[in-house]
């Protein structure tokens, strides 16, 4: 919740434009407010009054916010709008251009660059003064280090991302392939030019013939695409990587000719919720809307344990049963007792023909398994990456199609063992 220590509100009789003002800035970063919350936040706040800080903060909040995911946001934007001016000044000067490496700038937490681009949208902001290059002097550029916007955003962490930046993301997200090599099964099928010999069709092919062999029949063995299983954490840790990495799921799971026989999704906070037939909607916003409304548990605590048990209870044999990827995306931030991770994690394991673990905080330089909620798991996936970004989620083609790219797994497995 944003700090009402410091709430200045204006006593000047304007107080229905500014909530008005307010509502405007919601809505550009990204909220569903129209006219009505508006309206309804005006009398809101004429009914309960604004002589406590902490019901003004609160009745805003009642009449704005209607999903909790939304709730980082706004209180962003109630931070810039209502509480800190200077605050707003440095978003404004974040947002100008800066030469890197004059001054070191803070990075942006979660939602804040969305909050400052929704409030200072149509503000003109002043070039930085540059010095007038003599006559006749040249100035050369060495752009070879440079980076496109598109480049750029490929490596640009999910959580950091502006409002622009998230709706170009999700685009590039819905262009994305993950193909995949088909399984070789046992099953056979006669080929004219197979590498296995096929006696019983030589066989068949001879009485036909009056019982004399002329020819030796061949086969191959068939193939068949394997099943997508993604397990996505929808914790308050992790929403802001799971929204874009369901977007992803979204686009395989309605790409024809992607590979994967079918694509089936869950998601888990509190309790796991199948939401494969929701993804089925062409219309991802449509999707991921009925999405997030079959799972009440969006933005709230972690329990990987009991997810991960009632997924192998109930719709292991379902859809594990013939040979499927599993994709799981958490933090590894488990709130279970009981040491229980553990032996779920090695069912699933056993269950599944390759498990890849998707863990944003890999992004870390520091990062360590000191958590016992990913010490547990770790030992029990095939692979470990890192899937913060779009350039990560592009690699996940390669851990998918090599049985022996195992990411960052053994090196923190080696960790483990000295630890």
């Amino acid at each position: 919740m944003a700090d009402l220590s410091r709430l200045d509100i204006p006593d000047d009789g304007k107080l229905s434009h500014n909530i008005l003002h307010f509502a405007r800035a919601l809505r550009k970063a990204g909220l569903p407010v129209g006219p009505g919350r508006a309206i309804d936040a005006i009398r809101a706040v004429e009914a309960a009054g604004f002589s406590e800080r902490g019901d003004f903060y609160h009745t805003l909040a009642a009449c704005f916010l209607s999903r909790p995911e939304h709730r980082q946001v706004f209180d962003q934007v109630f931070r810039l709008y209502w509480r800190d001016p200077r605050f707003l000044e440095h978003m404004m000067s974040m947002m100008l251009p800066a030469m890197r490496g004059v001054a070191e700038e803070r990075t942006a937490r979660a939602a804040e660059k969305r909050a400052a681009e929704a409030l200072l949208d149509g503000v003109e902001r002043d070039l930085p003064d540059l010095p007038d290059a003599e006559a006749g002097e040249e100035i050369e550029i060495n752009a070879q280090q440079t980076q496109s916007a598109r480049e750029r955003l490929k490596t640009l962490d999910f959580e950091q991302m502006s409002t622009a930046e998230v709706a170009e993301a999700k685009r590039m997200l819905a262009k994305l392939r993950l193909p995949v090599p088909p399984i070789r099964t046992r099953r056979t099928r006669s080929a004219p030019h197979g590498k296995l010999p096929d006696w019983r069709g030589t066989m068949r092919s001879a009485l036909r013939q009056g019982g004399e062999i002329r020819d030796f029949a061949q086969k191959n063995r068939r193939t068949r695409w394997p099943n997508l299983v993604v397990l996505c954490d929808i914790s308050g840790s992790m929403s802001a990587y799971s929204r874009m990495v369901l977007h992803f799921v979204h686009a395989v799971a309605n790409t024809q000719g992607a590979g994967w026989a079918r694509v089936h999704a869950f998601t888990f906070g509190t309790r796991l919720t199948n939401i494969t037939r929701t993804l089925a909607t062409r219309d991802v916003d449509a999707a991921l809307a009925a999405a997030g409304a079959q799972a009440p548990d969006w933005e709230g605590g972690t329990r990987i344990a009991g997810a991960v048990h009632a997924f192998n209870r109930d719709w292991s044999r379902r859809v594990l049963g013939t040979g499927a990827v599993v994709l799981l995306i958490t933090d590894g931030l488990d709130r279970d007792e009981g040491g229980r991770l553990a032996p779920e994690m090695e069912r699933l394991h056993l269950s599944a023909r390759r498990l890849v673990w998707i863990n944003p905080l890999l992004r870390w330089d520091g990062f360590a398994p000191r958590a016992r909620g990913i010490r547990a798991m770790l030992p029990h996936v095939d692979c470990f990456r890192a899937g913060h970004s779009i350039q990560v989620i592009e690699d996940l083609a390669a851990a998918l199609s090599s049985a022996h790219d195992s990411g960052e797994r053994d090196r923190l497995i080696r960790q483990l063992r000295h630890s």
